[in-house]
């Protein structure tokens, strides 16, 4: 079985965490755009002001500056 090698995989450049992190959170609230623009899901302001993502399923996610977390 081949392995990949790991030599150099925690040296970083000054940033490039914080740079991935917008990356990826440019990347999940496009999915999420997606997905409210198909009809497959929507967005809501919660009762305390927070974004909250509603599937059809039932599911809710409240949307925080770095995080996803269902709540039901």
């Amino acid at each position: 079985m081949a392995s990949s090698s790991a030599a150099g995989a925690n040296i970083q450049p000054p940033g490039s965490a914080a740079v991935r992190r917008e990356d990826a959170k440019s990347q999940v609230l496009a999915a999420i755009g997606g997905l409210v623009d198909a009809g497959k899901a929507e967005l809501r302001h919660g009762p305390k002001g927070e974004t909250e993502l509603r599937l059809p399923s039932g599911e809710v996610f409240v949307l925080g500056e770095v995080s996803v977390t269902r709540v039901a």
